[in-house]
């Protein structure tokens, strides 16, 4: 074996001072299952300008409306935060495309001296006439928030001269953390909100909240509920239309996957207007069929006159669609029983059904962590995971090599910020964060990265590493 080969391998086992936390101070944001009783520190502010672990408040409030295609979304601040977050998703729309360009104030030092007000009402004269956007959101950045430009007041004077909603988002980076932001853009979109006319409507719809179409997802999922005859008002935000959001009232139930991006909207619109919502996960085969299920529930109970075998409908569809699943997952299942994964991604509950998705292809995950999750999501999560599973927030990437050698994974389940780590430690990656250009939700999610999985943990590269002995590799035409 060669020096490259060698430095690149997993080390030993970790000794017990190696399975301390790297940070004494982050103890308490580190647990593993079945050691002492449970507790996790979470969900503690950033720090200003760090962007390696957990983002910022602005980072957080433009990740949730990115995907709003047909609205104009101008960054007021330094260009840096504009390119950090430019086509941050893999949000994808089937009209419009006005939100993957990147539009910022670019304050320089004499603006910070004199204030940014004007260059902001300057940008937006320029910038709506000539795209016409149906609405434009204007984030707040940290120095905005230093210097004390009244972002609300130039809103409303471009709204009265441009005739379309000119939203104010209150994300001063510093503020706290991703969750603030998420606040900071449900507020935002609550403006919208009850302000359009939702005759039409049927009884029998909802809203997907918490979606964001990366690969087409919001699509897949809308497809499954059209089959079983509920109308979808408004993705909150995948392919979202300012249009939509502003009638989204009307629809009879709100579906929120990513209960920290979106929860607090549907909490807006059920105190408001009295719209029931119900946490659902499209990732995994079990959680898919369990969402359908209590979609169909929901409307059986609710409205029995006009949702009459709509359960018998959902049964069949599930039926279809994992007899065309199962017999394929059996071929990937038959090469990954056995191995061992890491999961470390933004929301907590893409942990949760990533774990039942890896149980379905015979492996164990015996790492897992997320940016944004609380403490009961933590307990939770720790209730479905085997001992010795160690669970940790917001971690940084010291932490993540340690316990990635320290567990021997085959797999690492994270963001683009995490992909360096696994490949510098011979550990295949998979993308399953804003990036990723597959499809990992619905039925044809779990095939997609059933088989993701498979061409990475099997990759004879591994054998140049080497880390173990490849076993049986099944070809694409099988699956």
């Amino acid at each position: 074996m060669n020096e490259t080969a060698k430095a690149i391998l997993p080390e030993s086992p970790a000794t017990p001072a190696q399975r301390t936390s790297i940070f004494e101070e982050r103890s308490d944001q580190i647990h593993r299952i079945g050691e002492g009783d449970f507790s996790m520190a979470c969900n503690r502010d950033s720090l200003a300008g760090a962007v390696s672990q957990r983002a910022c408040v602005f980072c957080g409030s433009r990740v949730v409306l990115y995907p709003i295609a047909d609205a104009l979304h101008l960054v007021h601040g330094p260009i840096g935060c504009a390119a950090y977050t430019w086509d941050i998703r893999g949000a994808l729309s089937s009209g419009p495309e006005l939100h993957r360009l990147s539009f910022s104030t670019d304050l320089q030092e004499l603006d910070v001296v004199f204030g940014g007000e004007k260059k902001l009402a300057k940008a937006l004269d320029e910038l709506i006439p000539l795209h016409k956007p149906k609405a434009a959101f204007v984030y707040s950045t940290c120095i905005v928030g230093l210097i004390g430009d009244d972002l609300a007041a130039v809103c409303k004077a471009a709204t009265e001269r441009h005739g379309i909603p000119v939203i104010p988002v209150q994300s001063e980076g510093f503020k706290g953390n991703k969750r603030e932001g998420y606040l900071a853009a449900c507020k935002a979109m609550r403006t919208l909100v009850g302000t359009g006319d939702i005759s039409g409507i049927s009884p029998l719809s909802v809203n997907i909240m918490g979606d964001f179409n990366l690969a087409g997802e919001t699509w897949i999922i809308k497809d499954y509920l059209n089959r079983m005859g509920i109308e979808v008002v408004a993705g909150i935000t995948g392919d979202g239309r300012v249009d939509d959001l502003r009638r989204a009232h009307g629809a009879g139930l709100n579906l929120v996957q990513c209960s920290g991006a979106t929860q607090d909207l549907a909490k807006m619109m059920r105190d408001d207007f009295g719209t029931p919502f119900i946490r659902v996960s499209w990732i995994g085969i079990e959680d898919v069929a369990e969402s359908l299920y209590a979609v169909a529930e929901h409307f059986e109970l609710r409205h029995p006159e006009l949702a009459d075998g709509l359960v018998a409908r959902t049964a069949e569809l599930v039926r279809q669609e994992l007899s065309e699943l199962m017999p394929k997952l059996a071929l990937l299942k038959a090469d990954l029983a056995g191995k061992k994964a890491a999961v470390y991604v933004g929301g907590s509950f893409k942990a949760f059904s990533l774990v039942k998705a890896f149980r379905h292809l015979g492996m164990e995950v015996v790492i897992v962590g997320s940016q944004t999750g609380t403490e009961e999501d933590y307990r939770e999560l720790a209730a479905i995971c085997t001992p010795g599973t160690i669970v940790v927030d917001d971690a940084n990437p010291l932490e993540l090599s340690a316990f990635i050698k320290e567990k021997d994974v085959d797999i690492f389940v994270g963001g683009v910020k995490e992909r360096p780590i696994a490949f510098k430690l011979g550990v295949g990656f998979c993308d399953h964060n804003h990036e990723r250009k597959i499809a990992l939700e619905g039925f044809v999610g779990m095939l997609n990265f059933g088989r993701e999985v498979h061409a990475s943990v099997m990759s004879p590269i591994w054998n140049f590493v080497p880390r173990r002995e490849s076993g049986r590799n099944i070809s694409d035409a099988e699956v």
